[in-house]
């Protein structure tokens, strides 16, 4: 899926740093946990909201109520928090499994990561919305914490309150502009 990208080059920030952390930005179905398990192989610790939200209750829509994803999120969130700031001041590298669709919550870890002593990188996935969608149909076939349920009109609410990335220091990589 990332054959074109060059992860080498952020392997080689992390010579230059005590603290790499790599914030994932897309949205669902854009390829942001597969970017991720490519560097938690390499050595970067992964902090995954979904993954935490299905260790601690369970899947989304089944093992708990639709209406208990927002208070789910919150306490999620921040466990994952104290654990990023613990791994930085232990010099770990580091890679977040979020969407990161708003610039403020962007804005907000960028801070925490500079003042606990880290380096951030920001990596925006740009997908088509059609080839998306194909993940996405895909992806809701199987049973695992990344794979909670999004429908077509989910989807649409998501691009629609999805803020792009830019002049923030983002790098760009597309994909999966469209579906040929």
């Amino acid at each position: 899926m990332f054959n074109h990208f060059n992860f080498d080059s952020i392997y080689r920030e992390c010579e230059d740093c005590n603290s790499l952390v790599v914030m994932m930005c897309g949205v669902a179905g854009s390829g942001k946990t597969t970017f991720s398990k490519q560097l938690e192989k390499e050595g970067f610790v992964r902090l995954s909201i979904d993954e935490e939200i299905w260790a601690s209750n369970g899947r989304y829509g089944i093992d708990f109520p639709m209406e208990k994803i927002e208070e789910y999120k919150k306490t999620a969130e921040t466990k994952l928090q104290n654990a990023l700031l613990e791994l930085i001041h232990k010099n770990k590298h580091v890679v977040i499994d979020f969407s990161f669709w708003d610039r403020s919550r962007r804005d907000l870890y960028k801070q925490l990561i500079d003042k606990a002593g880290g380096k951030w990188k920001l990596i925006y996935l740009d997908v088509h919305p059609d080839v998306l969608l194909e993940r996405l149909k895909e992806r809701n076939k199987r049973f695992d914490a990344n794979s909670f349920p999004i429908t077509e009109e989910t989807l649409t609410s998501y691009l629609r309150g999805f803020e792009t990335p830019q002049g923030e220091g983002e790098i760009i990589i597309n994909n999966g502009r469209s579906c040929s």
